[in-house]
């Protein structure tokens, strides 16, 4: 095959601009620190980048939750904790006021104090966070004690699940036969795939029966009651009311908030737990994606100026190449 000079011409120029082009590769990769810039330059390595961003997405959108579950939790259990510190003063008022010395006026004292911590029972029960209340179970928008008062002078509760320790009938079957449900009134947050987790403490019950403790003991020691109360019927707040009752006593109702206390340290336990589950998961998924993208700076810096010297030596006997004439040869 005769060889000519435009083909040695040409095949340097493609040469040359094969080095070029890999020179620029080697650069940009320099330059943005990955091995890709576009799709095109690696399809696999830019589907499992994209793979691997979607998984770094999630985490971060699950640690954003994580916050929203412990601003719950914290709330909930600081307010509870208010509730627990005020039965604690609940119990010596009502363990003073069964002192059978007590006056009329001193009993109305007690009673004042007493219809002031049931206001601070409500307000707490109408705790929330930004424009949620914390405890109306799954009816955020509306706080646990209304304003409206029921024909005993107690508020009523907004909460859209039921009161079963008062048996509160909320619904009719088609034979007309009463029916009590009591949905749980969960809110619930997701805090990993398929995971969520309860952050509410659903309080119908719990302030509802405060309400009427505080109700009741305040009704005893009110000095217009005819007959007055006896020392043994308030001191039986103490220990517990008859089982017909639709409160309870104090011991009962202040070891219930114990437990819901109980239970929001367990589930606070438990965001700890899958808080650490997530940062690892965050480091694990970020290392693939160094992994997998981010350049070899040492490996990318030898292979340019490899490549450059290269070059460099394809110029020197390309200008060679080219000089050479069909006169140089006459000459």
């Amino acid at each position: 095959m005769r060889v000519t000079q435009s083909m040695l011409s040409n095949n340097m120029l493609l040469n040359l601009n094969r080095s070029y082009g890999k020179m620029s590769k080697l650069q940009d990769q320099l330059n943005s620190g990955s091995k890709i810039t576009r799709p095109s330059d690696d399809p696999v390595i830019a589907v499992k980048g994209m793979g691997y961003r979607r998984d770094l997405g999630r985490v971060e959108q699950y640690t954003r939750n994580m916050n929203e579950v412990n601003n719950w939790l914290d709330s909930s259990d600081e307010s509870l904790n208010q509730i627990g510190e005020q039965m604690k003063r609940v119990r010596e008022l009502v363990i003073q006021a069964a002192n059978g010395t007590n006056s009329i006026d001193e009993r109305e004292k007690i009673k004042t104090e007493i219809d002031q911590i049931r206001k601070q029972f409500q307000e707490v029960g109408n705790t929330k966070i930004a424009d949620r209340y914390i405890f109306s179970g799954t009816n955020t928008g509306k706080p646990l004690f209304g304003p409206e008062t029921d024909a005993n002078g107690n508020k009523t509760i907004n909460a859209d699940y039921t009161n079963l320790l008062d048996n509160t009938v909320v619904s009719t079957t088609a034979t007309g036969d009463q029916k009590v449900s009591a949905p749980n009134g969960e809110v619930k947050i997701e805090v990993y795939d398929g995971l969520q987790m309860q952050v509410n403490t659903p309080g119908a019950d719990l302030f509802g029966n405060l309400d009427a403790l505080m109700g009741k003991l305040s009704n005893l020691l009110d000095p217009k009651r005819s007959p007055l109360a006896t020392s043994e019927e308030i001191s039986d707040a103490l220990g517990g009311f008859s089982s017909t009752s639709t409160s309870d006593d104090i011991t009962t109702l202040h070891n219930k908030v114990l437990e819901a206390q109980a239970d929001i340290g367990a589930r606070q336990n438990r965001v700890e737990m899958m808080e650490n589950r997530l940062s690892i998961r965050e480091i694990s998924v970020t290392k693939q994606l160094s992994n997998n993208e981010d350049v070899d700076y040492s490996k990318a810096i030898t292979e340019l100026v490899t490549s450059e010297s290269i070059h460099q030596a394809a110029l020197s006997v390309g200008a060679k190449i080219i000089q050479q004439t069909l006169v140089d040869f006459i000459r």
